[in-house]
């Protein structure tokens, strides 16, 4: 790799802070140059911290595009602003990753894969987790047909206490939901990776403001206030499938519930199941008796599969940059998004109107 990429981090915030720029800064043909923000100070202190000496703040993303010579653009915003961001940023001529949920709304994640097919500009959304350890090894087993034909799979997001407290996350109206569009995403768009099935048929939801309404409620991040929480604390979803596959999603900040897993997934194939809970287990029948491994992912194989030598925010950024430099697809492309995108959309709309959507 000869060539060094300019970066412009658009939104420097938490996500930025905790994942983006910091596993950025560890690879040696990035540069992040540009910092934007719309409270400057935000900006100021990311340029300090992972910024090259000459690097630049804005409040305004236009501004920046316009007079910064980059590379790639990161779009770390609040997601009822990820579309309009990504696509005058590839407009421009930018690889741009965006955070995931790809968009607030189908209809805007659908604008952004065309924005990308018009510029011929790379585009990938933030899910991170599919570049874990157990992710990578569950991925390589579908993909050898391990567990054969995959037709009924369960996507878990669920925590017993754990709302997010701070920047919009219970605001609706900018984040366009709650941990359906927040934590949720993060499970079916594993769950779909791993059946490669982006073919959705039939989608039926349920959400609940049911816990949302307490007072002084025992939290991680301590107690939430009723009166914003706008969004949803739990939502649950059933999505058939074309080919007639079933996956069953689960999404809770806040459930009574000792059953407690997040971005992780469930698969039953018609050789084998696996699943990640406590770890990578792998099941199924042979010689007419049933058995169960758990796969070691820490006894010492390939550092880019066992995850000893990287974490999983630091691999989706080198494999983001390997894309760019060697011209490749990303692992997650802007159509796979996209269709995670219109189920959660779907998930809501059955929520609200107590029907079935029929997928086109």
């Amino acid at each position: 790799m000869s060539k060094v990429y300019r970066i412009g981090i658009v939104g420097c915030g938490g996500i930025a802070n905790g994942k983006h720029m910091p596993s950025l800064s560890k690879l040696e043909n990035v540069e992040m140059v540009a910092f934007c923000d719309i409270i400057p100070e935000r900006a100021e202190e990311a340029a300090a911290k992972f910024g090259t000496p000459e690097a630049k703040i804005y409040t305004d993303y236009k501004e920046m595009l316009a007079e910064e010579q980059l590379d790639i653009v990161h779009v770390l915003t609040p997601n009822d602003s990820h579309a309009d961001i990504s696509i005058v940023a590839l407009e421009s001529g930018h690889h741009v990753m965006c955070e995931k949920p790809m968009a607030k709304t189908a209809a805007d994640a659908r604008r952004m894969v065309e924005a990308a097919k018009r510029s011929g500009k790379k585009l990938t959304i933030g899910y991170n987790n599919r570049f874990r350890a157990d992710s990578w090894y569950m991925k390589k087993l579908c993909e050898e047909g391990e567990l054969g034909d995959i037709y009924f799979a369960k996507a878990h997001a669920i925590r017993r206490r754990a709302v997010p407290t701070w920047g919009v996350f219970l605001d609706e109206e900018k984040q366009g939901g709650g941990p359906l569009i927040d934590i949720g995403t993060h499970a079916l768009d594993l769950t779909l990776w791993m059946m490669d099935n982006y073919k959705p048929k039939v989608v039926l939801g349920t959400k609940y403001h049911e816990l949302a309404k307490r007072e002084n409620a025992a939290n991680a991040w301590g107690p939430w206030d009723p009166e914003k929480f706008t969004v949803e604390d739990s939502a649950f979803g059933m999505i058939v499938m074309e080919n007639g596959a079933t996956v069953m999603l689960e999404s809770s900040w806040a459930l009574n519930s000792l059953e407690v897993d997040e971005a992780k997934c469930s698969l039953s194939g018609t050789e084998a199941g696996a699943d990640m809970k406590g770890g990578l287990r792998i099941n199924g029948e042979k010689f007419s008796r049933l058995y169960t491994n758990e796969i070691e992912l820490g006894s010492g194989g390939v550092a880019f599969y066992d995850g000893q030598a990287e974490n999983a925010s630091d691999v989706e950024m080198s494999k983001w940059i390997e894309a760019i430099d060697q011209d490749l697809e990303p692992v997650v492309t802007p159509e796979q998004a996209c269709v995670v995108s219109e189920i959660l959309e779907a998930i809501y709309e059955s929520a609200r109107t107590g029907k079935a959507v029929y997928m086109n």
